[in-house]
């Protein structure tokens, strides 16, 4: 299904999270469209004066608002900007973070999303996409993961975002808020600085061995961040996606170690994976079924695993190293 591009123009569209990974992406492909965009953002050492790190060649073309999602000051501000749709993208959403800090990925993902809700309780919207996430089934009872499999968060993080997918389901079965509520399954892709496929990309262009917690078997649905922008958008326009949950992922998912292995090739380095103890609340499998999507939508994912592979690791070459730098990466790599 192609994106309708007319939908979105002139739309009043907020977007929380705009200074992440995703958030990102999806705020540039809003202003594409002529979207009338407006980011809600919280400043951190690394967006002092509340500036976008990601996007910020285009701040001028967005209404910035300076919030704290967790606190309940956000409510006022999104209920003044008055929108036509919310994306909610904001949160905690590195997993191991949330081993050491579980009370404060709550408050932010589950008491932001609350917070959201409680704005959109006041304000006549056409749609409030909320975020999920694939973490919430824990590992697959199933050889696909449709979206009536059970829910059973391993770790504070999946947890978090399992609580808040319930939230917002309940303030669309009580209060009739037009809920949309998109699962993604792993994500991947340019900007993306944290979780497995970058952190492979980093150490194996640095000429460092990538590191596997376990044995490597554990196997996970990867999409790349196009088509996952497409699913944003459909959940955002479509009205039948109102009051539904839908997973977006490709429906083929891939273990770790046969992951590195492509990487390693992509990138042309000659080297060999180091195995560690495995992570806590790690998840054994994650794979998406995504006919409900291709039932609903037509929507199909678009990027191969080993296109996607090669369009990061060429951004990545681009924005985090210099020629010379993975020239002596090659060069200084041991053969094992």
């Amino acid at each position: 299904m192609k994106v309708n591009d007319q939908f979105w123009k002139d739309k009043k569209v907020l977007v929380t999270g705009a200074n992440g990974f995703m958030g990102s992406h999806l705020t540039e492909s809003l202003l594409e469209r002529s979207a009338k965009t407006s980011v809600l953002i919280r400043a951190t050492s690394e967006v002092a004066g509340y500036h976008l790190k990601n996007i910020s060649h285009l701040e001028n073309k967005l209404t910035m608002i300076p919030a704290d999602i967790s606190s309940t000051d956000s409510i006022n501000l999104i209920q003044k900007n008055n929108p036509d749709i919310i994306f909610h993208l904001a949160a905690v959403a590195y997993v191991n973070f949330s081993f050491d800090h579980p009370r404060e990925v709550m408050n932010v993902n589950l008491g932001g999303t609350l917070n959201v809700l409680e704005a959109s309780r006041n304000l006549d919207l056409e749609c409030v996409v909320i975020t999920s996430s694939s973490e919430v089934y824990g590992t697959a009872q199933t050889p696909s993961i449709d979206e009536n499999h059970p829910l059973n968060p391993t770790s504070p993080y999946a947890a978090s975002k399992a609580a808040a997918d319930r939230l917002a389901y309940s303030y669309w079965e009580t209060y009739q808020i037009p809920i949309t509520i998109i699962r993604p399954f792993n994500t991947y892709g340019p900007r993306h600085t944290y979780d497995v496929i970058p952190k492979f990309i980093r150490l194996v262009l640095e000429g460092n061995p990538p590191t596997i917690y376990g044995s490597g078997e554990q196997s996970r649905d990867f999409t790349y961040v196009s088509d996952m922008v497409h699913a944003f958008l459909i959940m955002g326009s479509d009205k039948r996606a109102i009051g539904n949950v839908v997973n977006f992922g490709t429906g083929e998912d891939i273990k770790i170690k046969e992951l590195v292995y492509k990487i390693i090739k992509i990138a042309g380095v000659d080297l060999e994976p180091i195995y560690l103890s495995e992570r806590k609340a790690e998840v054994d499998r994650l794979c998406c079924n995504n006919e409900k999507a291709k039932r609903l939508f037509g929507w199909e994912p678009q990027v191969s695993i080993d296109e996607g592979l090669r369009k990061n690791i060429h951004w990545c070459k681009q924005h985090w190293f210099t020629e010379n730098t993975v020239t002596k990466a090659k060069l200084s790599a041991p053969n094992q």
